[in-house]
């Protein structure tokens, strides 16, 4: 059956495929989880070191999660929100390629990375998580025939994964919620040219216009975020009954935020948190419904025609959570040691390649790998190559970067025979 939620604006591509016998919406999920890109997330840090246990976390893991919280939410919206029905829903799997993308341009060291690259890349335009998944999807995520490409991806997949649109240009010196400059022209795309409405002149109010499909993937992934990773920290023991009671006796707590310590100390005392956490997470998926609004696109789409409503006492909840954990988790000195070292050793990655490569203080080594190293120098324009150099660094994972710096830096290790 013919979903009419969807027409052929949506499903246009940017750039072109291979007709196939699956939905555009079904290739954008599929290519997206045979790149290199998503299968890197699987050794990037969600919010502890990859490695120290095998059942952490990762971008990977997390990523996969954020992808089944946001096809339920599809379906529960299906089965119980009048606006939709058979033949007119949210297709799950065009959220399921929002959610698999969304975290495809984080760097390694997780939010670490994100913060020591971007004032690594101020006077180059910043660093921003979300502008780097768009660069994948939309710019550099393929090399064919020796030609880098993106995914081509849907008008509908390429929005999605703009959970901003202002431009780093629009701010003066935006720490993060911006895209590069350059891709203005992505933006044109999704909106199809047309001029904005005066309100979004304000670029925090444009950065709060999404289509339907990343304001599930955004939900989706505040509740991952908010409820899943509360069990790594509760294993990792920075979440324990005495620490959470001492944390909230300094709160001023609402009953939302009373309820949401109580659920965490009867985790922590009948130590089945796996078990609540899905229970909970079942409530965050049912707290979702549709309202209709009026846009500037709606002759074109349906996807902003609606706004995903979420009841307010679960978004004060998980709220609640995610400032726990920034206080006890994030801000631990174990985290904080942690951060400091991934910052120091991006900072001197990026030092070595900028010397080489953008100051052109010191010519004539190859410090990158040499399909790498002939992009960048091939780019005559300092932005781009900086932008081209950070690309790299970005796409490292945890452990490729530490094996970077070693390699560049400690007299002991590394050899000629590395793979680099």
């Amino acid at each position: 059956m013919k979903n009419e939620f969807y027409n052929d604006f949506d499903k246009e591509l940017q750039g072109r495929r291979i007709p196939d016998y699956r939905s555009p919406f079904q290739q954008d999920r599929d290519r997206i989880v045979y790149t290199s890109a998503f299968r890197r997330l699987q050794a990037k840090t969600q919010v502890f070191s990859i490695g120290e246990y095998d059942f952490y976390r990762t971008r990977l893991t997390h990523s996969i999660e954020v992808a089944q919280v946001g096809r339920s939410i599809c379906n529960y919206l299906l089965e119980h929100d009048e606006n939709l029905s058979v033949g007119y829903e949210i297709d799950p799997d065009l959220v399921e390629a929002v959610c698999l993308a969304h975290d495809l341009g984080h760097p390694p060291f997780g939010h670490s990375g994100e913060r020591a690259l971007h004032d690594l890349m101020r006077l180059y335009g910043g660093f921003e998580g979300n502008a780097q998944t768009l660069r994948l999807i939309a710019e550099t995520i393929f090399s064919r025939r020796g030609k880098i490409t993106g995914l081509r991806p849907t008008r509908a997949l390429m929005d999605g994964v703009m959970k901003y649109k202002a431009l780093n240009t629009d701010f003066d010196d935006p720490e993060n919620h911006f895209l590069y400059a350059d891709q203005a022209e992505h933006v044109g795309f999704v909106f199809a040219g047309r001029r904005l409405p005066k309100e979004f002149e304000d670029p925090l109010r444009l950065n709060l216009f999404r289509s339907i499909e990343c304001q599930i993937m955004d939900w989706a992934d505040d509740t991952a975020y908010s409820l899943n990773d509360l069990t790594d920290g509760i294993r990792a023991g920075f979440l324990t009954r005495e620490k959470v009671e001492a944390w909230a006796e300094r709160q001023d707590l609402d009953n939302e935020g009373r309820d949401a310590m109580e659920f965490l100390l009867r985790i922590l005392v009948e130590g089945n948190g796996e078990l609540l956490i899905s229970t909970q997470i079942g409530d965050f998926i049912r707290a979702c419904s549709l309202k209709t609004r009026d846009t500037f696109l709606d002759d074109l789409t349906q996807r902003y025609h609606y706004l995903l409503e979420v009841d307010s006492a679960l978004r004060r909840r998980a709220d609640w959570f995610t400032r726990l954990a920034c206080d006890l988790v994030f801000q631990s000195p174990g985290l904080q040691q942690l951060e400091f070292k991934a910052r120091h050793m991006l900072e001197h990655i990026f030092s070595a390649y900028r010397k080489m490569y953008l100051d052109a203080t010191e010519g004539g080594l190859s410090l990158l790998p040499e399909h790498r190293d002939g992009a960048v120098l091939r780019e005559r324009d300092g932005m781009r190559r900086a932008r081209l150099v950070c690309d790299y660094i970005a796409g490292m994972t945890d452990a490729f970067a530490v094996r970077t710096y070693k390699r560049l830096f400690d007299p002991d290790f590394g050899s000629i025979v590395d793979i680099v």
